[in-house]
């Protein structure tokens, strides 16, 4: 629970309502996860004996209410979501867009299809169905391959979005208002405040914009692979994915505590 809190004070401490918030509800999903993660490791060692489709729902719907979380958040605080104050560092490092990259998704499921791959390479040579990653057909490999190459290029396309976006920082407008800034230094401008206060607005509006594009492309990219699954595959998906997010966010707030002690206290 330390890391937990670690995470919740961070976000306390910028004293934005909507950002504390947010990390309440991320500590809470962080739990559900774990549960969810747990259920999953339960049902696959047996998946005979359980219907796997109601549980499968409710994780996809795990994940759709983190979305809608954080989508009602960005409407009011879209720098807040970009540079997540719940957490760590590590973490910060590999985001893409206040996210993981979708295309990360299918590292993710060639490298648990390998490991799966090795450890029932007897099986496989014998002919028996393995019922997990290893055991992908000829058909659900092409419309993987298939759906990674579309979703490559939409990643491609947000992060061009993003890219000319940033440099928009250095437009003209930007660059007179920073000016006159300086040349007002000790003395007023009549509406200069405002002046900024919107072109920074109009700066958030399109961040927003991009957020909800990358965080769009996140879901679809998780439900279509999903789709291509047994639901027994499925399950050893999310197992993989839950563990991977969950021991990275862990490692990431102990590094954290050890490495940068003063680093989100109030």
């Amino acid at each position: 629970m330390s890391v937990l809190a670690n995470g919740n004070s961070r976000a306390i401490k910028n004293g934005n309502p909507e950002l504390q918030s947010f990390s309440r509800f991320f500590e809470h999903w962080l739990v559900e996860q774990n549960k969810y993660l747990q259920n999953l490791i339960s049902v696959s060692t047996k998946p005979e004996k359980h219907n796997l489709r109601p549980l499968l729902n409710g994780v996809i719907r795990h994940y759709e209410q983190y979305y809608e979380a954080k989508s009602r958040c960005a409407k009011q605080d879209v720098l807040g979501m970009l540079t997540p104050s719940w957490t760590s560092t590590l973490e910060d490092a590999f985001m893409w867009i206040g996210g993981w990259r979708p295309t990360m998704a299918f590292h993710l499921l060639y490298s648990k299809s390998g490991l799966q791959l090795e450890a029932q390479l007897a099986n496989l040579i014998a002919g028996l169905s393995t019922c997990d990653l290893a055991d992908l057909s000829p058909s659900q490999l092409t419309q993987l391959d298939q759906l990674q190459r579309r979703t490559i290029r939409e990643e491609r396309g947000i992060t061009e979005k993003m890219a000319k976006h940033q440099e928009t920082v250095a437009d003209h407008s930007m660059v007179e208002l920073s000016h006159m800034v300086t040349e007002c230094t000790g003395g007023t401008v009549d509406g200069l405040d405002n002046r900024v206060e919107l072109a920074l607005a109009s700066k958030e509006e399109v961040l927003e914009e991009i957020l909800h594009k990358a965080d769009d492309l996140r879901l679809r990219t998780l439900k279509a692979i999903l789709d291509v699954f047994t639901p027994i595959q499925a399950v050893h998906f999310l197992i993989a994915a839950a563990e991977l997010h969950l021991r990275v966010h862990d490692w990431g707030m102990n590094k954290d505590a050890t490495q940068r002690p003063g680093r989100g206290q109030n």
